[in-house]
């Protein structure tokens, strides 16, 4: 356990004391963002992403450790462990290095070597690798192994038998297999050709001919490359200069031996087909694994910004979910996100259908007092838009529109989930509310879908899923509960994702706020069926309720924490009616006049503790996605026609790649900023300078409408 520690203390650049506590929290289940926000003092303030990095490195090390006792188990059973084999396998870093390191006795299928060692043709092997027992002709030791009721008829079948024993130990031995990963590492190239000889036009065409050093390769050219292999558009392999490569093999195994002529042979053979064509195989998967994470990583920095997108409350809206042929679902909605009313119409059908719809649609504004409408950017969304400005002249104005990412909510509502949310409705409509609900909380409206589905990623039907799921599901958790979640408001989906919560818990607090009204105070919800004093622990802090006669209830205090905000209100000459008031703006000033280590000692808690209490009871109910820079709203439409280089734009960050950023500029069609055209210094990714969601400046560089592509700069002219 304490090299455990230690390892994880270096590795993260953090005190030996502050991972152990992680590590005890850990193991006695308390989750990350409980852990992130109200147990600071003991883990040093590290964020949540750290936290996470912390407790998926500890799993790894852990399983290592574990795989590490299996492998020294198993080779101690075959009485094969030495004190320097143990000690190797102690000492790996990685279950790649305790793999190689277990190679040699591992249970084979059968091979070469496996068959020429039941002719009785190891002992001649072993010989001819001898450092010690000389073998002045080989020719004549291979006589002796002749056995043709085994299958060695000749000398020459003798030494073949030989040679093959002699490349499988060469290709099992760890040292080699380290030697050479090095020489793949810093020499080996990555190529991929086209899988025929006049290729078509595709989006793999930049792979036709694409050879680039494994030390440099990106992550989502590895990522093309591989999907164009399954597709078998692309053929694709690991190069690497195969005489470098041999002579370092031979240079570990030739020196000294009793035949060296055969050994070389041997080592040649080892390498060209046992070694290369694994080596290959491991490279290849080291480049996947590498890209996939670097995916997954990107997809999570994505979907952060997403979440956190600012709300647009309070405000009647009006969904519209485009589409040709089945028409545009529509829904109104009201500030609470309650249905009004729905309909559908059918603009796209010709322009006395379209009038129609416009005339409806009025109707249905005027009627509800709609502010809002919420258009969906998937089929016909251009057409709808257009429908949406002149919707807007008709009406007089006073009404915006915004498109929204409508990625995943054709899954939703065909999902289980929202045929119990919406039983009456058809799955069509079902999405046209989902899209309403998305521009006036986009957090609580997401959660409901798989992460996955929402499509701020790159390539991530490729990835391992479940390492993809896990990735995204902290990303979630993390949003949700950095937050805060309405206990007498919040869905079963919402809940779900609270610290402490799960599906059988969520659900029974809204059947408990069913069937005995809205909730009243935080300890109320320690009535709510198998919700224990645990759980409690961990979901209290992050459940506000407006309506309970505490205030410290709807704030981001723990209950835990109680005594220590009224100690720290007394002291600074306030009481709880001056936070409900929200008359606090003083609190700070005097906190910090009196002295943060001292309160913080008077109150019993840690000065981040103390802190934390002050920044809440300064903004009692706060949202923090306030403070962020609204959406933009639209009341006109732009084609792809209307663009001219060098036009200035705004625009909205809708996704964040390897190689870019694409950004919604008010055309059906997103723009791509490339990497190079985002800043003037130099960045390793775009998530260094942009994330989804941000509102940025752009200047056109070039329109190609026949291939609907939109260059953007953010670089002024």
């Amino acid at each position: 356990m304490e090299k455990l520690i230690q390892a994880l203390a270096a590795e993260l650049g953090r005190s030996e004391t502050h991972v152990k506590n992680v590590i005890g929290l850990i193991d006695e289940g308390a989750t990350i963002p409980f852990i992130a926000r109200y147990r600071k003092e003991l883990h040093g303030s590290m964020d949540d992403q750290l936290l996470r990095t912390l407790a998926d490195r500890l799993q790894y090390l852990r399983n290592l450790a574990q795989r590490k006792e299996e492998v020294k188990n198993s080779i101690a059973g075959q009485d094969k462990l030495t004190e320097e084999l143990a000690a190797a396998i102690d000492a790996a870093v990685t279950l790649a290095e305790v793999e190689d390191l277990y190679r040699p006795y591992k249970q084979k299928r059968r091979t070469r070597a496996t068959m020429a060692k039941e002719k009785g043709l190891e002992p001649l092997a072993l010989l001819y690798l001898s450092k010690d027992t000389p073998c002045p002709d080989p020719r004549a030791a291979a006589e002796a192994y002749i056995h043709p009721e085994k299958g060695v008829e000749t000398v020459e079948d003798a030494i073949q038998g030989a040679n093959d024993i002699i490349a499988e130990i060469i290709s099992d031995d760890a040292e080699i297999r380290r030697q050479l990963k090095e020489l793949y590492h810093k020499r080996a190239f990555l190529v991929s050709r086209a899988a025929e000889k006049e290729p078509e036009d595709s989006v793999y065409r930049l792979y036709y001919d694409f050879s680039a050093p494994l030390s440099k390769v990106q992550g989502h050219q590895v990522l093309a490359i591989n999907r164009g292999e399954k597709e078998e558009i692309l053929k694709a392999g690991v190069e690497l200069d195969g005489d470098a490569a041999r002579i370092t093999v031979r240079r570990c195994t030739v020196p000294g031996v009793a035949a060296m002529d055969i050994v070389r042979a041997a080592a040649d053979d080892a390498y060209d087909r046992l070694l290369q064509p694994s080596l290959e195989r491991e490279m290849r998967a080291e480049l996947t694994d590498a890209a996939a994470e670097g995916a997954i990583q990107n997809f999570a920095i994505n979907l952060r910004p997403l979440l956190m997108q600012p709300p647009v409350k309070g405000k009647v809206t009006m969904g519209l979910d485009p589409g040709y042929r089945m028409g545009c679902k529509v829904a109104v909605i009201d500030g609470t996100g309650k249905v009004l009313d729905t309909t559908v119409v059918y603009p796209t059908h010709g322009e006395r259908q379209k009038e129609e719809a416009i005339n409806k649609l009025s109707q249905l504004i005027k009627k509800h007092g709609v502010v809002h409408l919420a258009i969906g950017n998937g089929t016909a969304s251009r057409e709808t838009e257009q429908m949406a400005v002149e919707l807007i002249r008709r009406v007089g104005g006073g009404v915006s529109y915004m498109m929204v990412n409508e990625a995943g909510a054709s899954v939703y509502s065909a999902s289980k989930l929202a045929a119990e949310e919406f039983p009456d409705y058809d799955v069509n409509l079902r999405s046209a509310v989902s899209i309403a609900r998305r521009l006036q909380d986009p957090l609580a409206e997401l959660v409901k879908i798989d992460p996955q589905a929402i499509g701020v990623g790159q390539y991530q039907h490729d990835m391992p899923q479940a390492r993809l799921s896990q990735t995204l599901d902290g990303v979630v958790e993390d949003c949700v509960n950095g937050v805060g979640v309405d206990l007498n408001t919040a869905s079963a989906p919402l809940l779900t994702r609270v610290s402490g919560l799960n599906a059988s818990t969520a659900k029974n607090i809204v059947k408990y706020r069913e069937e005995n009204g809205v909730f009243t105070s935080r300890k109320q919800v320690l009535k709510v069926p198998k919700l224990g004093p645990k759980a409690f622990e961990q979901c209290a802090g992050f459940l506000r309720v407006p309506e309970s006669k505490s205030v410290l209830d709807n704030t981001g205090v723990h209950p835990e924490s109680y005594g220590a905000a009224e100690k720290l209100l007394e002291l600074c000459g306030f009481s709880l009616k001056d936070v409900r008031a929200g008359g606090m703006t003083e609190l700070k000033a005097r906190a910090e006049g009196l002295g943060l280590d001292k309160l913080a000692a008077d109150c019993g808690v840690g000065v981040p503790t103390l802190s934390d209490i002050i920044k809440e009871l300064t903004k009692p109910g706060r949202d923090p996605r306030d403070e962020l820079p609204p959406p933009i709203l639209r009341t006109d439409v732009l084609e792809m026609k209307d663009l001219k280089p060098g036009m200035e734009l705004q625009g909205t960050v809708r996704n964040v790649i390897d190689f870019g950023a694409f950004v919604d500029i008010g055309v059906h069609q997103d723009g791509l900023v490339h990497i190079s055209q985002i800043c003037d210094r130099f960045i390793k990714h775009p998530s260094q300078v942009l994330s989804v969601g941000d509102v940025v400046t752009v200047w056109v560089l070039e329109v190609d409408e026949k291939k609907k592509r939109i260059g953007l700069t953010m670089k002024k002219p």
